[in-house]
């Protein structure tokens, strides 16, 4: 059965030529004009993936987004822009969405993140019905279950998105070894040989010490080595 992706976006032209494009690449579309239209069909017919466009009639990209993640959605999102606002990228991103791109855009560019981003998803979920119990990483105060894709804090569980999961797992699986943000952009978003805005990996890390540090601001776990990266502190 071909995967399918809803684009949610309001200029028919670039609706026409994303389905087109995608339909070629063996992916079935649903297209949807406003962001309520977006929304309904999100939670009606589970996509395998989101395109969707942030300046929408009805209901903008960013409270579509908001109330996916808020129905316990865990869908790849990838936000379409036309505005290069470093606030708006940011914000998607703290919302819940996986991945953002700015129109114009190229063709193959969005092609290659659709598929990264349905191949890191599928893998995430064939992990989590792999097995139950023993594969885990004894990270001191924090334990990840690679199993049950869950990952606890002093015997209490982290309430953690799958990519905030898969950030902790990746590095707190090479303790001590610092990850420069292109590095985790391949390894843990699946951009092999990426080279670009690399904000998306400073805004996970953020949300992650959130969630995992005693003191966000002078965090203990995943330490940031100025000028190369990030580690993880057993």
């Amino acid at each position: 059965m071909n995967k399918r992706i809803l684009i949610v976006e309001d200029e028919k032209n670039i609706v026409d030529i994303l389905s087109f494009n995608l339909g070629r690449e063996g992916y079935d579309t649903l297209e949807a004009y406003d962001g309520e239209a977006g929304l309904q069909l999100a939670l009606e017919q589970d996509p395998d993936l989101i395109l969707l466009d942030l300046m929408l009639p009805r209901m903008n990209g960013f409270d579509v987004c908001r109330q996916v993640r808020s129905a316990g959605r865990s869908t790849p999102i990838i936000m379409l822009t036309a505005r290069e606002e470093e606030n708006d990228k940011v914000l998607g991103l703290e919302l819940g969405a996986d991945d953002y791109i700015t129109k114009p855009f190229s063709m193959r560019e969005l092609l290659a993140r659709v598929k990264a981003n349905i191949r890191r998803h599928g893998m995430a979920e064939s992990a989590g019905t792999a097995g139950v119990g023993g594969n885990k990483l004894e990270l001191g105060r924090i334990v990840v279950d690679q199993d049950l894709l869950v990952a606890y804090k002093d015997g209490r569980s982290l309430d953690l998105t799958q990519r905030e999961y898969e950030l902790l797992r990746f590095l707190g699986a090479q303790p001590g070894k610092v990850f420069s943000r292109e590095a985790l952009m391949e390894n843990v978003w699946n951009y092999e040989g990426y080279v670009g805005d690399v904000r998306a990996v400073d805004v996970a890390v953020r949300r992650l010490r959130e969630k995992v540090e005693d003191d966000p601001a002078q965090p203990q776990f995943i330490v940031t080595r100025r000028g190369l990266g990030y580690l993880f502190n057993a």
